[in-house]
């Protein structure tokens, strides 16, 4: 019944999300919430009865559930969204660490590693003073190796212009020594850093209850002083 005005209001949203109204914006985000229902009408209930969103973000779940509409399931959906919303406004205040401040740094990949159940990769672009300027992060793809495409990390230069760059990756179990295939990896980063002249700064390994890192261990010095093997 309502297919064709939720097509046409996501097409707005594609190309002309600027001209979206309050309670539009509120109606689609509403969408995934209530598939069958007018989230029109609600939303500007919604609005109509808090005031403003950021009345809206504020209202605990007994507030939501008191207006009529708004089930268990959509208060729950809203509460979530606008948590994650105020998560992502404390991290933005939140000015990330210089590089090389390593216990800093450190706790951040704490927390952007920690509980992860697939392995991921991040790569850290710093200007010359070791402050972050951009972070990508990849999935490898296959248990127990870190990976990524030479396209991705070309991609990535190009997009942050680093002046350093760090590495990070994750071992979800097991502890954060680093294995054949890290050092071959590291290997091969080493020389696409050299490539582009961008020094290698750090590659840090992160496993449940300990961190590894190449520059503090010294393993970079290791690997340039060994045969490489042959990297595939």
């Amino acid at each position: 019944m309502h297919e064709g005005h939720r097509q046409r209001m996501l097409e707005r949203l594609a190309s002309h999300e600027d001209s979206l109204q309050d309670h539009e914006l509120l109606e689609i985000l509403l969408f995934n919430a209530l598939p069958r229902k007018n989230t029109n009408e609600i939303a500007h209930t919604l609005l109509n009865k808090f005031g403003s969103f950021s009345a809206l973000a504020r209202a605990d779940t007994d507030a939501l559930l008191s207006v009529p509409g708004v089930g268990a399931s959509t208060a729950a959906y809203l509460r979530c969204v606008f948590l994650l919303c105020e998560r992502m406004k404390r991290e933005i205040a939140k000015p990330l660490p210089c590089v090389r401040n390593y216990s800093a740094f450190a706790e951040l990949l704490g927390e952007r590693f920690r509980g992860l159940q697939q392995e991921y990769i991040a790569l850290f672009a710093m200007d010359k003073d070791g402050k972050i300027l951009g972070v990508e992060t990849y999935t490898s793809n296959e248990h127990g190796r870190a990976q990524i495409e030479p396209r991705v990390i070309s991609k990535f230069f190009a997009q942050y212009d680093p002046k350093a760059l760090a590495i990070a990756h994750n071992h979800i179990e097991g502890n954060a020594s680093p294995s054949h295939s890290d050092d071959l990896f590291t290997l091969r980063m080493m020389e696409v850093c050299e490539f582009h002249g961008i020094p290698l700064y750090d590659h840090i390994i992160i496993a449940p209850d300990e961190m590894y890192s190449y520059h503090a261990c010294a393993r970079f010095e290791t690997l340039k002083r060994a045969v490489p093997p042959q990297i595939t």
